[in-house]
């Protein structure tokens, strides 16, 4: 390829530049791999390490260049061809590695932890290579296993998923890693159902074989999301966007309902008159009833396994103290209260009230277990809650837990720590600063709970370091 063909020109804008032929090298943390044109980095989509590919310019900074991979001269053996037609450049940017053989995911995720952890946590090669860490594969396969879904809706009022970096909406026709009961819905194109007074779209396929849609407006599409939906603004319950159910379906000619089991008929998860809809969820020996717009894990094995590591990895003893922080509903209080029994502690803490409201409804029965509505870090710095506590788990959102709150966990005499994790990056930052007050990572787990995503979700035992 000539020089000119090379060249770049700094006001080419987002979808307006030009193609490059690059040779792609190591996976890094964001879902795309690393190369260089002319010494300087590109960040390439939809390439894996090893392969020769023309590319399209699709960012330019300052400092690095960002592209999509649009045509694979020298193919990698881990490419696949990806099994959505809208996976690929310029299309849905809800999967990140489609194009990757699902083992290959795996190491590519693995390969991702791995470098955070030397680049950010401040570990060694060797203490990388003993902590032996690896993505693990859940039940179900790479397909079909998204029980919640948020749809972005156009100015035509047609549902659909966002394009990578973009508040453009792809009309897709259905999402393949969503549950069968959410693939069957008529809420996209396709069926004709339309959405003019929403601009998201809610959908859930709980375990407890309830389905819920609901539309609602917000404030405007925002960008983000596992899938390329729009993000979800902080407050505010979903509306109805006018969609029943029928038959475990979506019936668009009437008004909404309760939830529907997988019979059809109505669930006992909604109150006989109509408020205070809830959608059932099985996990760790109890039913939970959730507001559909409470967090709760998307994969249908993900409850069970995060819960089984977190008691694994901190083994605890009748009669322990625990706090659970970024409790959500309290899947891991309830896991936990099995085990210190009841002459034991448990204090849960959540921000968001759907989730609190959650937790006590569904924990009256475990009176060990205290629900403190409050943020994290307020929390612990005016001693709504003190230590000394034996056990701590971290459950915090996708910006990780902080130096504050990490360091306020640190000083309160645990004896051990449970973090998990869903971005590798921030979790490496607060190890770091675990290590600086004087705790070691003595164990680091894997799980694969978004196949054909570059996400990744970690579970992790911190120590004192003279443990």
């Amino acid at each position: 390829m000539s020089a000119g063909e090379r060249s770049r020109v700094a006001s080419t804008g987002p979808g307006e530049a030009e193609r490059v032929e690059l040779t792609v090298g190591p996976v890094a943390h964001g879902g795309h791999c690393v190369a260089r044109l002319d010494g300087q980095v590109v960040f390439v989509r939809h390439a894996l390490p090893g392969e020769r590919v023309i590319a399209q310019i699709t960012e330019v900074r300052r400092d690095f260049l960002r592209a999509d991979a649009v045509t694979v001269l020298d193919a990698s053996p881990d490419r696949v061809v990806p099994p959505c037609p809208w996976a690929g450049p310029d299309r849905c940017g809800g999967c990140d590695l489609q194009h990757v053989a699902p083992a290959a995911q795996r190491r590519w995720k693995t390969e991702v932890v791995r470098e955070q952890l030397r680049r950010l946590a401040g570990l060694t090669p060797e203490q990388v290579a003993e902590l032996d860490v690896r993505v693990e594969e859940l039940s179900g396969g790479p397909l079909g296993w998204r029980s919640r879904v948020r749809y972005a809706v156009d100015a035509a009022g047609r549902a659909g998923l966002l394009k990578h970096r973009s508040h453009e909406v792809v009309p897709i026709d259905w999402c393949r890693i969503a549950r069968p009961a959410i693939q069957e819905l008529p809420v996209l194109t396709p069926s004709g159902r339309l959405w003019p007074d929403a601009d998201l779209v809610e959908v859930v396929a709980s375990s407890g074989g309830d389905v819920t849609v609901h539309g609602r407006r917000t404030t405007g599409v925002l960008g983000g999301g596992d899938l390329g939906e729009a993000a979800v603004p902080p407050s505010g319950g979903p509306t109805d966007g006018g969609a029943g159910r029928r038959n475990g379906a979506v019936d668009p000619t009437h008004g909404a309902g309760g939830p529907t089991d997988a019979d059809g008929g109505p669930t006992d998860a909604a109150a006989p008159d109509g408020a205070g809809e809830r959608v059932r969820e099985v996990a760790v020996g109890r039913t939970w009833r959730l507001p559909p717009e409470a967090f709760w894990q998307v994969h249908p094995a993900a409850a069970e396994t995060l819960a089984a590591a977190v008691l694994d990895l901190l083994a605890p003893r009748d009669g322990e103290s625990a706090w659970d922080l970024y409790g959500g509903a309290g899947l891991f209080a309830a896991a936990l209260a099995d085990r210190v029994g009841p002459t034991g502690r448990i204090t849960l803490v959540e921000s968001a009230e759907p989730a609190v409201g959650a937790a006590r409804d569904n924990l009256a029965d475990l009176p060990q277990i205290e629900v403190v509505r409050a943020s994290v870090g307020p929390a612990l710095r005016r001693r709504r809650i003190v230590g000394p506590v034996d056990l701590v788990v971290l459950d915090p959102p996708r910006a990780g837990a902080g130096a504050e709150v990490v360091r306020a966990v640190a000083a309160a005499t645990t004896r051990a720590v449970a973090y998990v994790a869903c971005d590798p990056a921030a979790f490496a930052r607060d190890a770091r600063t675990f290590r600086e007050a004087g705790w070691r990572l003595a164990a680091l787990r894997g799980y694969d709970l978004f196949p054909m995503t570059q996400h990744v979700e970690l579970v992790a035992l911190l120590l004192p370091a003279e443990s």
